[in-house]
């Protein structure tokens, strides 16, 4: 596994860690418990990410996994895989674990030692709140968490990220916009030739399959 994040990226980890607590706290385990506007873009979400799926019977890794929302999408349409939902946010996971306790395929953790490599591993909007830390620094960060998600997935691994295609007007200064072009080059070059760029859904946003 690639080098402790707590250890390389502290700060980023504490203002993140504080940011979707107060969301939690505010808004419970909904989906704007984790920053996002409603049901249905969270559930277009994750049926992106999922595309990564070769078979049904497999393990994922959900990493930055909230309150495990992805854990309730699974269910709802009938692929019970053998799910692990990592967050560094105590607070999250102790939601995640009261919310999908009768839910025996799920576990859940906020310690990454724990955290075994599953088929496939997916990251939903881990990469969007940059809050006020340079562009470089979170380019660092989004890069070395990528290097992470292979490390914890051995047949693939998916992520989204708002798309620098956004219209100018509409973007805010405290979040993160890629240039999805780029991220294509950067996962082909680094993790595998096997790699799919989505950007033709009605978010602001794109999505980035890698398989092996």
């Amino acid at each position: 596994m690639s080098e402790d994040q707590n250890t390389r990226f502290p700060a980023i980890l504490e203002t993140v860690e504080r940011y979707y607590a107060e969301k939690l706290h505010a808004f419970g385990s909904t989906p704007r418990g984790v920053d996002w506007n409603s049901a249905d873009s969270q559930a277009l979400r994750f049926s992106r990410l999922l595309q990564v799926l070769e078979d049904d019977d497999v393990s994922i890794n959900d990493y930055g996994c909230g309150y495990g929302a992805l854990a309730d999408y699974l269910d709802d349409t009938g692929r019970r895989l053998t799910y692990c939902g990592f967050d560094i946010s105590e607070q999250m996971i102790v939601a995640a674990r009261a919310r999908h306790a009768v839910r025996t395929w799920c576990s859940f953790t906020s310690d990454l030692t724990r955290l075994s490599p599953a088929d496939y591993a997916v990251a939903s909007g881990i990469f969007n709140v940059k809050l006020n830390h340079a562009v470089e620094t979170w380019r660092e960060y989004v890069m070395h968490t990528l290097t992470t998600l292979e490390s914890l997935s051995t047949r693939g691994f998916a992520f989204n990220m708002l798309s620098a295609y956004s219209d100018p007007e509409r973007r805010r200064e405290d979040l993160f916009y890629a240039d999805p072009l780029q991220m294509f080059d950067e996962c082909t070059r680094r993790f595998s030739s096997r790699v799919s760029l989505l950007h033709d859904y009605p978010l602001y946003e794109f999505t980035i399959i890698v398989r092996r």
